[in-house]
């Protein structure tokens, strides 16, 4: 299978501006709730925060993935 180069710079510019939107999209959630989200995982150890956080990043993981692929 021979990739083109055209079809691999599509594919690496649409991997770069899904983190984007996921990164953006996690720093809109941090300063929606009260607190610092990090700082609640990471130096509370708050588990609930954690699984959270996670749900939202696989939920907005899977938005941003299905508006890259159409």
């Amino acid at each position: 299978m021979v990739t083109t180069l055209p079809a691999l710079l599509s594919t690496l510019l649409y991997a770069f501006v899904g983190m984007v939107v996921f990164v953006a999209g996690f720093f809109i959630l941090d300063m929606l709730t009260p607190g610092k989200l990090w700082q609640e995982i990471h130096q509370k150890q708050n588990i609930a925060v954690a699984i959270f956080s996670g749900a939202v990043a696989i939920g907005l993981a899977i938005i941003v993935a299905a508006a890259i692929h159409g």
